[in-house]
């Protein structure tokens, strides 16, 4: 049937769909146009006030019309906003976007929209024809490998972490009930932020950092939480590979890693969380668990940028279940949480 045979109402419904897809397309252009802001830190120019793009640019160093507009754009999302002046202001959707801000998201911003991320997922019909991700063919290595001996995105992908998680750690460590006088492990633990919440909410828990020499470095754990209980005393840190061996301890943690493995990767980490668990302790398994069906959840965007620049994934809990039983684990409960991930509670199989 042709365009002129074809129904009124189901040639409108055609086109409808055409500029739904047309529009999608586009999206891109608006976590580019964020990234932009971000890394010119316009936002931090705006904490006192609104300012004009001429004045922005002036002290961001840019071009005032493309400055301008960037922020037209950001507007149409509620991050700034634009008044009859043509001055712009930040909002208080907008206010996470300054270095300054309580829970900045500034770093985050920047890391996940790095070429490392973004260039992959331009590519990511890699994935399908080719298997496995798109990072390799891109970088000439596999992802940790060039972290590895790039300091500069190394720095990013770690503050761009710490970023990220700022804002999850305290609602994600209230969410669980930790045992009294347990030592807890932050298996892989980063700066720090997730155990030092976890420190805050007792204090007799005992708490070891345990990540590469590099990464412990920049450490924050010596710093006490808001109306927490003081961690003095009650924590060290402990360098080495998870994919070796981990400290040993009552409780054990995995915020957002085993998301950047495959299975069987998967497996060895969390065998080593087992032999490294004491009798009635219990592996945390901290990460976005895939819902059923077509619901929306952000796990199944990131699962996308495990695919184009990683070898891991999201999973769903029944995915959760085979790893864990793989490795002398099985699954005791899913424990949701205010912020995307859940905490999936393993205990040692009998």
């Amino acid at each position: 049937m042709t365009d002129s045979t074809r129904p009124v109402d189901a040639m409108a419904e055609d086109r409808r769909s055409n500029a739904l897809i047309v529009a999608q397309a586009l999206e891109f252009l608006y976590p580019a146009a964020l990234r932009a802001a971000a890394d010119i830190g316009v936002a931090d120019h705006l904490a006192d006030g609104p300012r004009t793009p001429a004045e922005l640019a002036a002290v961001t160093g840019t071009d005032e019309h493309n400055l301008h507009r960037v922020l037209r754009l950001l507007a149409t999302r509620g991050l700034f906003e634009q008044d009859s002046g043509g001055r712009f202001s930040l909002t208080p959707d907008g206010d996470a976007l300054r270095s300054g801000a309580p829970v900045s998201a500034r770093a985050a911003v920047l890391m996940l929209t790095d070429p490392t991320m973004w260039r992959p997922a331009g590519e990511m019909t890699r994935c399908l024809t080719d298997g496995g991700s798109a990072f390799d063919a891109i970088f000439g290595t596999d992802f940790f490998t060039y972290f590895a001996r790039d300091a500069p995105t190394t720095a990013v992908f770690h503050t761009g972490m710490a970023s990220l998680s700022d804002a999850e750690n305290g609602p994600i460590a209230r969410s669980w009930n930790f045992p009294d006088n347990a030592t807890v492990v932050d298996v892989g633990g980063g700066y720090g932020g997730l155990l030092r919440h976890v420190l805050a909410t007792g204090p007799a828990l005992h708490g070891i950092l345990h990540d590469q020499g590099h990464v412990l470095a920049g450490h924050s754990l010596a710093t006490p939480v808001p109306d927490g209980a003081d961690p003095a005393g009650r924590w060290r840190t402990s360098e080495g590979d998870f994919f070796h061996s981990v400290p040993a301890g009552d409780i054990l943690m995995l915020k957002r890693i085993l998301h950047d493995w495959d299975d069987d990767q998967c497996v060895t980490i969390l065998r080593n969380c087992r032999a490294a668990l004491a009798p009635g302790g219990r592996v945390l398994v901290i990460d976005a668990v895939v819902p059923d069906g077509d619901t929306p959840h952000q796990a199944k965007t990131l699962d996308l940028m495990m695919m184009a620049s990683l070898t891991g994934r999201e999973r769903t809990e029944a995915d959760f279940v085979r790893l864990l039983a793989a490795a002398g684990l099985r699954l005791d409960q899913v424990v949701p949480t205010p912020a995307v991930l859940s905490i999936v509670v393993a205990a040692a199989s009998a």
